[in-house]
């Protein structure tokens, strides 16, 4: 590919019109944007035959583009899906080790003609509930930077003692093993000997976030179920199942990211 492609062969300081290759691969749903700049490295991204060689190429559309020789399809409106993940599932397309993943039980829990769904997030293999899955790699995205600020709401069934106020002070967040852990409202719901349920809300989404802060309060977690993703609940969707999302709900929500950024 030409530099006059990549720049837009105009005057210096003027920004070429389009996007970034991978941001648009990532809004056809063909990966998330992270994943579509490795496919870009990889060298298995091509635009009118030729080889793109940086993600940061500008084109206005996906006329042309290919991945691993195949002509990426065109755009369908953002769709999103409620996933109900049990334990004993990994967050990935397949898994080293052989273990099952969230693929294996989606293939009969999605309804017919679902497109190609990327998870929003990861749920530990022994984590369950609430996991959205969508087709758009850029809303992807948008859900789990921490800047957007969007509420994981979690249950935990932890064993041990621990106090309200232990819990309250969370919201000033804490440091662990040298990482710092925001701001995350917690809350007792309910006791039966030195056995809790824990609601806790965090807008962070750290690997193994709740587990690591309700260890280092001295609990061991026995259970932990993601019930809420900012306003999209788990409800009473069962067990291994998978709902569309409705879509004026979807336009509803994106339209008060978009608010917010402006605020």
């Amino acid at each position: 590919m030409s530099d006059n492609e990549k720049s837009g062969d105009r005057p210096a300081g003027e920004r070429p019109s389009g996007e970034r290759i991978a941001k648009l691969l990532a809004r056809a749903g063909v990966a998330s944007r992270r994943e579509a700049e490795r496919m870009i490295e990889a060298g298995r991204v091509k635009r009118n035959g030729d080889l793109v060689t940086t993600p940061a190429t500008i084109i206005e559309n996906l006329r042309g583009v290919t991945v691993d020789d195949q002509p990426v399809a065109k755009p369908e409106r953002t769709r999103l899906f409620a996933f109900h993940k049990p334990q004993g599932l990994i967050t990935a397309e397949r898994d080293p080790a052989g273990r099952p993943t969230i693929y294996n039980a989606l293939r009969n829990a999605l309804p017919k003609g679902a497109p190609r769904l990327m998870p929003v997030g990861r749920l530990d293999f022994n984590t369950e509930g609430l996991l959205l899955l969508t087709n758009d790699g850029e809303f992807k995205r948008q859900l789990e930077l921490p800047a957007t600020g969007v509420p994981r709401t979690y249950r935990a069934r932890a064993f041990g003692e621990v106090s309200q106020e232990q819990l309250e002070a969370l919201s000033e967040g804490v440091e662990i093993d040298g990482m710092r852990f925001g701001s995350i409202e917690a809350d007792l719901e309910r006791r039966t000997g030195r056995n809790q349920w824990i609601i806790l809300t965090l807008t962070e989404g750290k690997n193994r976030e709740v587990r690591r802060v309700l260890e280092y309060l001295g609990l061991e977690v026995s259970r932990l179920i993601r019930t809420a993703y900012g306003p999209f609940h788990i409800a009473d969707l069962p067990r291994g199942a998978a709902q569309e999302v409705p879509r004026e709900h979807v336009e509803r929500f994106r339209s008060s990211l978009k608010q917010q950024g402006r605020a």
